[in-house]
């Protein structure tokens, strides 16, 4: 069971269709760079109901970005072409809910893992994508 479960990395490497994405953001830097023209180009209307729900919802926004940043970046190693931030929906089916991904994207068949952390001034996510070679 040991060996199979070290040789799994390297299967996953050399079949070349899964890739990780992190991000890490400063919140008290997030806070001032913050705005209106930002909040609208990034979150959709349901991001924006969730992360408002909220007495601090500086830390919802500034740990949804953080997914959406390493979600984009897993998705740039598998593709290329340039996706919009709104594509790209952190959603939860309750308050402090497990964070689930929907790609607005016809073209895109990912499965993706998400674990978003805060800690103090800092919030910290990871997606690890799976291509789905299933879809066409």
């Amino acid at each position: 069971m040991e060996n199979e479960i070290l040789k799994m990395p390297d299967e996953l490497a050399a079949s070349n269709n899964f890739a990780v994405g992190n991000d890490l953001v400063f919140i008290h830097d997030f806070k001032a760079s913050f705005n209106d023209l930002f909040k609208k180009k990034v979150y959709t209307p349901a991001e924006m109901a969730y992360c408002d729900q909220f007495d601090n919802s500086m830390l919802r926004y500034a740990s949804t970005w953080a997914a959406k940043e390493a979600v984009y970046k897993a998705i740039k190693q598998i593709d290329q072409a340039t996706i919009g931030w709104k594509k790209i929906e952190i959603i939860r089916d309750k308050p402090a809910g497990q964070p689930q991904v929907l790609i607005h994207k016809k073209s895109l068949a990912f499965k993706i893992s998400l674990t978003i952390s805060h800690d103090g001034d800092y919030v910290w996510a990871i997606a690890l994508i799976k291509i789905n070679l299933q879809a066409s």
